[in-house]
């Protein structure tokens, strides 16, 4: 049993109040889930400079003391592009650089081999962490985080260790996240066939695969969709998955549909959480269309 949250905001007036509201939400489902959590966040960011190109932001994740500023300078002499760090506390913090992802990714793990990367975007940060929703969102600061969409999950652990790697959301790839509760019978066969393809798992998490079978059918050009209907298609079990990209927001459920969702959309927002009352707070609930996905229909929202 876990619990899902997530929020995608279409008045750009409530912008402020995201990672409040999501924190909310989260801390909500900790009966859901006590063992570990995490949140993903877009948000619109400054546009790089002309001479910069295209910046990426990558969340970074140490379970040991790192200096931050240290890596900041060999990942740059690495990759030969400047980069800015932003400190999310002693064992997190944002990387922002115009280096190519395969180049920074490699250089990370060159340069810090126990360092690791839970997603990475233009628009999304990653933090997630072993500890209860409501401690782990403090020690971010999250309510105070502003953003347009947001995603949350709080595990209890089923299928894998409890750890800060096997925690949720999943990121695969750039701005993509996957938040799931519930469990996959077949993973261990989907993730060797994905190995053969030369797609391989940091962990050993059930969920993970799920991300990362998304995240090759859309690298094939496949939109959000039709790689959930892959998930539908390949993998075996009873889930409720909440997925994200820079632009959409989408819910699944499997055949049966015996893992909770409801879902709240008015003009300003649509929000999804694994039971209602991490919804009841939420501005203008009293007057928003609430309703439960039924098997296997996919609801996409596009900014």
């Amino acid at each position: 049993m876990c619990g899902i949250v997530g929020l995608h905001l279409k008045n750009p007036g409530l912008q402020p109040r995201l990672g409040e509201l999501l924190s909310q939400m989260l801390e909500a489902m900790t009966t859901r889930g006590p063992d570990s959590a995490g949140i993903a966040v877009y948000a619109d960011r400054d546009p790089a400079p002309a001479t910069q190109g295209q910046e990426l932001r990558y969340s970074l994740r140490s379970d040991e003391t790192i200096d931050w500023d240290l890596l900041a300078k060999r990942i740059a002499a690495e990759t030969g592009r400047d980069l800015r760090v932003e400190p999310l506390g002693s064992d997190s913090a944002v990387f922002v650089s115009p280096a190519a992802e395969t180049s920074f990714l490699a250089a990370v793990r060159r340069a810090a081999p126990r360092v690791t990367v839970p997603g990475f975007g233009r628009s999304m940060v990653v933090v997630k962490d072993v500890g209860t929703p409501a401690a782990i969102c403090a020690r971010y600061g999250i309510p105070s985080w502003a953003g347009y969409q947001g995603i949350g999950h709080t595990r209890m652990a089923t299928e894998s260790a409890v750890t800060t790697a096997h925690s949720h959301p999943f990121a695969p790839a750039a701005d993509l996240a996957l938040v799931h509760n519930g469990s996959f019978s077949n993973y261990a066969t989907v993730r060797g066939r994905l190995a053969r393809q030369g797609i391989r798992c940091d962990t050993d998490n059930d969920s993970e695969v799920a991300a990362r079978l998304v995240a090759a059918r859309m690298a094939e050009g496949a939109d959000l969709a039709d790689g959930l209907r892959t998930v539908l298609k390949e993998m075996d079990g009873f889930f409720t998955l909440l997925v994200t990209t820079r632009t959409q927001f989408a819910v699944i459920r499997d055949s049966f549909a015996c893992k909770p969702a409801v879902i709240a959309e008015t003009p300003d927002y649509v929000a999804m959480a694994s039971e209602y009352h991490a919804l009841a707070g939420l501005p203008g609930i009293t007057g928003a269309r609430v309703f439960e996905p039924m098997p296997e229909e996919i609801h996409v929202w596009t900014r």
